[in-house]
């Protein structure tokens, strides 16, 4: 039977790892797992609901509210790359809690922001905490729950869906309640701090969790990395573009900014729900493909209720946009980490295709409001996503188990 060889380096590493394993409990983990996924999206998808709240404080344009989403992306994309180094350099525990302290300082600052610019600068700050957390989350997952990546990754990109749909639901409400838009975007401060204090009591001080044996470098000359680049970002672009105009499409329609909230969380909860259950339903085989189709069919035929049927069977579009979108991160991100054995090469390959794929994912907001205001209409940036669902359809097919260790280059013995 066929079986990956590791080198000298890396078997050292996997003991150092599991011998660290057998010192942490696996119920505290999974808390932080939860907690810390539930602070990954409230402070993008808090945005949405209170634009024109915003927009008229502010003075921004349409255009620049895009940037709420394009700057925190594309600073995803830009540290994820850094992940591994830092993750080498100073620890997966030190990165996650330093990322959570640039969280909570960020959110915070927006109780007392009033200035558009400044208020940008906060979620670029957000996008930057939020960009370490990502970059070294899913090698930590591989490391203490090698015989659970799937199961427990679909645990945090469900965490990291409920979190966004927990932010699109309180927003409007704590706005409403204080009587200030300010408060309805700072209050996300509150769990990160929840988050921040239990990551520094649960996660080992000492990680061993390190991208050994095959550098950035490496990795990005594999034309595999590429390709998950490419498809991660083109369905997170989907996401980001529906965080960022749904619920003003929605208002343009004449709902109000809480209905438009509740029906940005509903996508949200059914992200969440998608992303725990579908790679759990899909762990029984290594091969994921079926599903990551079936989750992009689920996005075609949601971005086109929204855009041609947006007030009739509303809440079927939401499901089946939540479902599609959350589906489909939480299998691209345990696919990525099926490509490699070793926790930390695992984890930076899946760092640089998060790093590429938020560059991609950043760009949709800024290219649907400007087809906004070109046409009058969201429904153009709609179709657009519906295309790009189809597109990556067609390019997973490629994701076959049995060229996995081609793909990478990967020594294999018989």
């Amino acid at each position: 039977m066929a079986r990956r060889v590791e080198e000298k380096t890396g078997e050292r590493g996997m003991n150092s790892i599991r011998n660290e394993v057998q010192n942490v409990s696996r119920p505290l983990l999974l808390a932080v797992v939860i907690l810390v996924g539930l602070n990954l999206r409230p402070f993008l998808t808090t945005i949405g609901p209170l634009t024109p709240s915003i927009r008229e404080a502010t003075g921004l344009s349409l255009q620049s509210v895009s940037l709420f989403t394009l700057l925190p992306m594309a600073l995803m994309g830009v540290f994820a790359f850094a992940g591994p180094r830092l993750q080498a350099g100073v620890g997966a525990r030190r990165a996650v809690i330093g990322a959570l302290v640039v969280l909570c300082v960020a959110s915070g600052l927006r109780l007392i922001t009033s200035d558009g610019a400044a208020l940008l600068g906060t979620a670029a700050l957000c996008g930057l905490g939020v960009a370490i957390i990502q970059a070294v989350f899913p090698g930590i997952i591989k490391a203490h729950f090698p015989g659970r990546v799937a199961v427990v990754m679909g645990l945090y990109s469900a965490m990291l869906m409920g979190g966004g749909a927990l932010g699109a639901q309180l927003s409007p409400v704590v706005a409403d309640r204080t009587g200030s838009w300010r408060i309805g975007l700072g209050w996300v401060a509150v769990p990160a701090a929840v988050a921040l204090a239990t990551s520094a009591l649960i996660l080992p001080r000492e990680s061993s969790v390190r991208a050994e044996g095959m550098g950035i470098g490496a990795l990005l000359r594999r034309p595999r990395t590429w390709l998950l680049m490419a498809c991660f970002g083109l369905v997170n672009g989907g996401y980001s573009s529906v965080v960022a105009w749904l619920a003003p499409y929605y208002q343009s329609l004449g709902w109000t900014s809480a209905a438009s909230g509740r029906l940005l969380a509903a996508i949200a909860t059914s992200q969440a729900i998608a992303a725990l259950s579908i790679p759990a339903l899909a762990a029984r085989r290594q091969d994921r493909r079926a599903w990551i189709c079936a989750t992009l069919l689920m996005q075609i035929a949601g971005f086109a209720g929204v855009a041609f049927l947006p007030t009739e069977s509303t809440v079927l579009w939401a499901i089946l946009l939540g479902a599609g979108l959350g589906g489909c991160f939480a299998l691209t991100m345990v696919v990525a980490l099926d490509h490699l054995e070793h926790p930390g090469r695992a984890g930076a390959l899946s760092a640089l295709m998060q790093g590429g794929g938020f560059l991609i994912a950043a760009v949709p907001p800024w290219i649907v409001a400007v087809l906004h205001d070109m046409s009058g209409s969201f429904v153009s940036g709609w179709l657009l996503h519906l295309s790009c669902a189809a597109f990556v359809a067609l390019l997973s097919l490629r994701f076959a188990p049995r060229g996995y260790a081609r793909a990478m280059n990967v020594r294999v013995a018989t």
